[in-house]
C-alpha cells in the first residue's frame, strides 16, 4: 500500500508555474486520503481564489499525474477548494475517477 511519505514526495515534484515553488513548500495541501482499495484524495488550495484558471488546471492535473505514478494507487481524486472555478476544475480532472489503473 502506498505510503503518505511517498504521496509528498510526488507533490513535492508539484509546482506552482507562476511562483516556480512546490505547492507542498507553499503550504497549499490540505488533505491527504488513503483508503485501503488503493484510492487516494488530495484537497488543495491557493494563496488566491482568483490564480489563473490555466494554472490552476495544470497543477490539479500534475496532482492527479505524480500520484497515479505510484505503486499501489488505483485511483487519485483531486480537490481544489476555495477557488472560483474549484466546481469546474474537479469536475474535469475527476471525470474519469471510475477507471482503476490494473
Amino acid at each position: 500500500m502506498v505510503t503518505r511519505a511517498q504521496i509528498i514526495k510526488e507533490l513535492n515534484k508539484v509546482v506552482d508555474p507562476e511562483i516556480n515553488m512546490p505547492i507542498t513548500d507553499m503550504e497549499l495541501v490540505d488533505e491527504i486520503k488513503i483508503e485501503d482499495d488503493g484510492t487516494v484524495s488530495v484537497t488543495f488550495h491557493f494563496t488566491t481564489p482568483y490564480c489563473p484558471p490555466v494554472f490552476a488546471y495544470k497543477i490539479a492535473l500534475d496532482i492527479r499525474s505524480n500520484v497515479s505514478s505510484l505503486e499501489g494507487v488505483k485511483k487519485v481524486k483531486v480537490f481544489l477548494k476555495d477557488h472560483f472555478l474549484a466546481e469546474k476544475i474537479n469536475g474535469e480532472i475527476n471525470k474519469d475517477e471510475g477507471s482503476e489503473k490494473s
